[in-house]
């Protein structure tokens, strides 16, 4: 099964649901403010991704981050900033069961199903 993860409200969230909608592709959709995350889930997509493909750096709630943590993050404090604050993981997730995919492009998607 196709997971779609993200915040109910984002919009391109909004666009990726769409996308899949309009295709036929059967997806569930997690929503990390409602559902909640794991730990574990942070650190193995980190590992997959990269933790700096996975830290949404330009969403407000990095802008609001002080200067200094913003300065010195690293892996293990992007896991625990991610875990407090989840709007800032980039959106959407696509975890297509094999692999992971982050952002969205109608044509990426296109490619992927």
């Amino acid at each position: 099964m196709v997971t779609l993860y993200g915040i109910s409200n984002c919009d391109t969230i909004k666009k990726a649901k769409k996308w899949l909608d309009q295709a036929g592709v059967e997806y569930q959709f997690h929503d990390y403010r409602k559902q909640g995350l794991e730990q574990s889930w942070l650190e193995n997509w980190c590992d997959e991704l990269g933790w700096e493909a996975l830290l949404n750096k330009r969403g407000t709630t990095w802008r609001q981050l002080p200067e200094e943590t913003k300065a010195s993050v690293d892996r293990d404090q992007a896991i625990v900033l991610m875990l407090e604050y989840p709007a800032m993981i980039k959106r959407p997730l696509l975890d297509l069961g094999s692999e992971r995919k982050l952002g969205f492009k109608a044509a990426d998607y296109e490619t992927y199903f």
